[in-house]
């Protein structure tokens, strides 16, 4: 059995997105001959909990927690945030910020914080793992990022070791949606595109999550970018309760922030609300995960809170049981230029959940090219598209006859297995 070190900032019992991806493959790597060693925080400021997913850590994997100091508490005098508060990610507000001490907080952290607040944990941590190694010898490296400076710890050790190394990009860097609003200066953004220069130049491979930031990687020096999709894990969804046609709920599983704010679709439902009472009756929008208070108003604006239900907070599992109940599922993509390369990990949980999926994107983008694959929903919100009015009245109008549905089996290609063994080649060739 090959050892591979994975260098994670997200780990349980974190919970949200940024833990599943290598929660999962870690946990199907050794069924390909790389037993996992996870290098992760003792306490990291981390935006939800869910020590649910303990359980999908295998007992002979070896977690290394190390502490880390991260100057949240800074970020949170600055903005009038309690001590217990979380931090979220991606200019994310669940209620309205101050705005000139949050511009502050902004610039800090663009300009001193390179690449992202974790930087003070990027040289304890190369000393450590340098001494660890020379006792533990492990046949790769992986980092995954963000946050980026998991990406700089693994550089060092690559310069120091010679070890091979792949780098992970779950979300990019310097093309993040919202790297424009960090205020850089010119010496700090100049500095950020070096550091992900050097990572794309030293990485021995680099994977990404899309075929569009596969593209943008390479513009920006990647050799070979290699694509490995999110995926779903099929233990997850094997005991999901039936769906009921009892109310014509539409589900979003996950952040949704400003940018992701689906306005037409909510100008749609407002539309159809107005002129349909036995809809306005039926229809129920529930968000799980927390909300930008912009959503909240946009909402508020189309008349649609009396049949929003906004729901904080739920594990893993108990969000995969709402989603097997909803009628259709909603996934939203970012209005931003950088929308055609995103593809969220909740888009394969909703492929294995089997219900039908709306997207509303402002472009036909990697999210689109799955859905098309795999017959499972259907993409509208951009120039040129479908409406989006006429999709749900199709949707309300199948849910009414009792006949939304999907076709076959979740598709065995996106499974989190299959996605270890992809990862488990990559290495064994390095």
């Amino acid at each position: 059995m090959k050892k591979v070190l994975i260098i994670t900032y997200y780990w349980p019992p974190a919970g949200g997105a940024g833990v599943q991806r290598w929660l999962k493959l870690s946990k199907y790597l050794p069924d390909s001959g790389w037993m996992p060693v996870i290098y992760t925080p003792e306490v990291a400021e981390s935006p939800v909990d869910d020590p649910t997913l303990i359980a999908d850590v295998r007992e002979d994997t070896e977690v290394i927690r190390r502490p880390i100091w991260e100057p949240y508490h800074i970020y949170k005098w600055l903005t009038g945030k309690k001590k217990s508060e979380r931090v979220n990610a991606g200019f994310l507000h669940e209620g309205k910020p101050p705005v000139l001490r949050e511009r502050l907080s902004v610039w800090i952290r663009g300009n001193f914080l390179i690449p992202d607040p974790r930087c003070f944990w990027i040289r304890p941590s190369v000393r450590y793992l340098s001494g660890y190694l020379k006792d533990h010898p492990v046949d790769a490296i992986i980092s995954t990022g963000p946050p980026h400076s998991m990406h700089m710890i693994a550089m060092k050790l690559k310069r120091k070791t010679g070890i091979p190394w792949v780098a992970d990009f779950r979300d990019p860097w310097t093309k993040i949606d919202f790297y424009h609003r960090l205020q850089l200066t010119h010496w700090a953004d100049t500095r950020h595109r070096k550091l992900e220069r050097q990572v794309l130049g030293t990485a021995d491979a680099v994977l990404t999550i899309g075929w569009n930031s596969a593209g943008d990687l390479r513009q920006l020096g990647a050799a070979n970018p290699m694509v490995v999709p999110n995926g779903y894990d099929p233990a997850d969804f094997s005991e999901l309760p039936p769906f009921r046609y009892e109310k014509f709920t539409i589900t979003h599983a996950g952040v949704m922030n400003d940018d992701r704010n689906p306005k037409l679709l909510w100008e749609a439902l407002a539309e159809m609300v107005s002129q349909r009472e036995e809809f306005r009756k039926d229809l129920v929008i529930r968000l799980i995960g927390k909300v930008d208070f912009t959503v909240k108003e946009s909402l508020n604006k189309a008349g649609l809170t009396s049949n929003t239900e906004i729901i904080p907070y739920l594990t893993h599992h108990e969000a995969v049981r709402e989603m097997a109940k909803s009628a259709v599922l909603l996934l939203s993509i970012n209005q931003s230029p950088t929308a055609p390369g995103i593809l969220t990990g909740k888009l394969f949980e909703y492929l294995a959940v089997g219900r039908p999926i709306l997207c509303v994107s402002p472009v036909q983008g990697d999210s689109e090219r799955v859905l098309s694959e795999t017959r499972r929903g259907v993409c509208a919100g951009y120039p040129g598209g479908p409406s989006l009015k006429g999709l749900v009245e199709k949707l309300y109008s199948d849910f009414q006859d009792h006949l939304l549905a999907v076709p076959g089996e979740p598709p065995a290609n996106y499974t989190r297995s299959g996605q270890a063994a992809t990862v488990a080649g990559i290495l064994d060739r390095l």
